[in-house]
């Protein structure tokens, strides 16, 4: 797929400004006439479908980094296909564009307005500053796929690569206060074109059973907020067990400046501590409750630099592997914990990559939690930044995949490639690394785009180490795993294999010195009727490539008792230290989820399941007396 396209918005944004301040050409198109924002009907709806508006996803985005001044930019703006544009170099300022799009929204769902099976070009918006901000005027993008470039007033703000994470451009110089404000987006998509081998995930122009519907465009909150010149630009925490808070606070000038950090349990202030930005601090908070899936306290953090003021908040927990009756175990807080958790890949059929509501995407966890699990392995997508706080407030561990380097027929990154992947691999372990839920990176998945001759995921995770030696990291989940990393991660479907001494794929048998984790099983399907199904006549094709079809949800349901007996079994017989079910819900062709793909129908029974999840964490424990 190659995506350009232009987004216009009224408010304006800005990221670190890559750009030239200087003017771009423009050149006159014809006029044309917007069409309306009207949401297109989508292959299957879910009950939040409705609900979006073109009010979506009013809540502050960045929960760890909060500010009090700022604004929302979602909403109605407008969208025109690079097709009939003459791409980044002549934007259309100041002139109206072909149709009105939802942001955030993926442009080829139905939510979008647009549904574009092949989108390419920009968009707009207008915004206003309120007259009361006196200082900077930083522009958020929480994700746009893949590549933006931004124009504030007709000048190039900012320019950001990689379609999961988060960016920033300050718009001060490019902005006015005294009315509206121009803000033009390019986006560029190369998805499957031009031999691109680029974090992608399960993206693709043309889906196929496991491989699903793309995403392009702003997919998640844009915003602007007020803040000083010399403002704090990300901040790291880490709380551990032992009381210890380690920060670090980075500011945008890079100058040392004083930094205040106060700690709450609920009002009441249990510590302060003076430090300066740009240099790693720490300090002791005494009779910490500790954050765990059974209990997950967390603590509110005020950061203070100058006259910036941020709220965020942290929880207490250590990660860590230690050996447990023989056996090397992943702990939590010094205690072996089995996690169990569910393949979650986060796509939606009325927003593929965007969750209709927050309300849509806590329904999914909720669930989960309500079943017992404990974890969810967050598979080769980043979620936007209220995903984390959410398992953070619930108590669900995540272990969180990098998106993968999918293979263009069999194409592997070249030099340039595989250094790209290594630079959005380091930013996905910056910007989340604060989440008190996430407890694993995992780099590589399935060996797709991996490089088998030079070993790079010994050096990557190196590098995820360096950057992060709080948490753990499975390097090669799957297979193609050469020893790096603290898990020996197994996929088997339907059967679990887990640290046992029987394997069906010979370039990932268990490793006794690193923790054994079933990092994929189950998958097995049930057909339900059309009105539950993703109705697009390529992917109901595709049903049949499921692991294993069972005829009725009461034979799905002995199926999956048998699947987690085998497990339980495991664990009391080696050594089993994790399990992840396939899958949370159905996506696309593929219908081996706990639920449906429209989260109308939950196949589980939820008495047996509760029961065989419990059954998991008793063999587990007993293994640790």
């Amino acid at each position: 797929m190659h995506l350009e396209g232009f987004f216009w918005v009224t408010p304006l944004l800005a990221a670190h400004a890559l750009g030239s301040p200087h003017p771009v050409p423009v050149h006159q198109y014809p006029a044309r006439q917007t069409t309306p924002y009207a949401p297109k009907q989508p292959p299957l709806t879910t009950p939040w479908t409705d609900k979006v508006g073109t009010n979506p996803w009013p809540e502050y985005p960045r929960p760890q980094l909060e500010r009090a001044d700022w604004q929302n930019l979602n909403g109605v703006w407008q969208y025109q296909n690079a097709a009939d544009l003459n791409a980044v170099d002549s934007p259309p300022f100041g002139q109206s564009l072909a149709q009105e799009v939802l942001v955030p929204s993926c442009l080829e769902s139905g939510l979008s307005g647009a549904a574009s099976p092949s989108v390419h070009g920009a968009v707009t918006t207008k915004f206003t500053v309120p007259t009361s901000w006196d200082q900077n005027v930083l522009l958020h993008f929480g994700a746009v796929d893949y590549e933006a470039t931004v124009f504030i007033n007709g000048k190039q703000a900012g320019f950001n690569r990689g379609g999961y994470f988060h960016f920033t451009v300050d718009a001060t110089e490019y902005i006015s206060k005294d009315g509206d404000n121009e803000l033009l987006v390019f986006v560029h998509d190369p998805t499957d074109s031009g031999g691109n081998v680029i974090p992608i995930g399960k993206q693709r122009i043309v889906p196929s059973h496991i491989f699903y519907t793309p995403c392009s465009g702003i997919w998640q909150s844009v915003w602007i907020e007020s803040a000083p010149e010399n403002h704090i630009d990300l901040l790291d925490l880490d709380a551990n067990m032992d009381g210890e808070v380690n920060i670090y606070v980075h500011s945008s000038t890079g100058a040392s400046t004083p930094v205040e950090v106060s700690v709450f349990d609920g009002e009441d202030e249990v510590a302060s501590h003076e430090g300066s930005s740009d240099e790693a601090f720490s300090f002791s908070v005494s009779d910490v409750k500790l954050w765990s899936p059974d209990s997950p306290t967390l603590y509110n953090v005020t950061v203070r630099m100058g006259d910036d003021e941020i709220q965020s908040y942290t929880g207490f927990r250590t990660i860590s592997k230690g050996e447990v009756n023989g056996v090397v175990r992943p702990l939590l807080n010094g205690e072996f914990t089995f996690m169990f958790g569910t393949l979650d890949q986060g796509y939606w059929p009325d927003g593929l990559y965007t969750a209709p509501t927050r309300e849509a995407m806590v329904y999914d966890l909720e669930v989960l939690k309500d079943l017992g699990f404990n974890m969810v392995r967050k598979h080769i997508k980043v979620e936007p930044a209220l995903f984390y706080r959410a398992c953070d407030e619930l108590g669900m561990l995540v272990i969180q995949d990098m998106p993968s380097l999918i293979p263009l027929q069999n194409v592997l990154p070249n030099e340039e490639q595989q250094t790209e992947f290594a630079r959005q691999l380091e930013v996905l372990i910056n910007q989340f690394k604060s989440f008190p839920s996430i407890v694993t990176w995992i780099i590589y998945n399935e060996g797709w785009g991996q490089l088998t001759d030079s070993h790079p995921e010994f050096g990557l995770t190196d590098r995820v180490r360096e950057l992060d030696p709080s948490r753990l990291i499975s390097s090669t989940s799957g297979w193609v795993d050469h020893g790096a990393g603290d898990f020996s991660d197994n996929h088997h479907y339907a059967n679990p294999q887990c640290g046992s001494p029987f394997y069906s794929n010979p370039s990932s048998p268990y490793d006794p010195s690193r923790i054994g984790l079933q990092g994929e099983f189950g998958g097995i399907g049930q057909n339900v009727s059309i009105e539950h199904l993703w109705n697009v006549q390529a992917a109901i094709d595709t049903v049949i490539e499921t692991y294993e079809l069972d005829e009725t949800v009461e034979a799905w349901n002995y199926r999956s008792h048998i699947l987690l007996g085998e497990l339980q079994d495991q664990i009391r017989r080696f050594a089993c230290s994790g399990g992840v079910w396939t899958q949370t819900t159905d996506v696309e062709g593929e219908v081996n989820g706990l639920m449906t793909y429209d989260r109308r129908v939950k196949r589980t029974d939820q008495e047996q399941w509760r029961a065989d999840i419990q059954g998991l964490y008793d063999a587990a424990a007993a293994r640790s007396e």
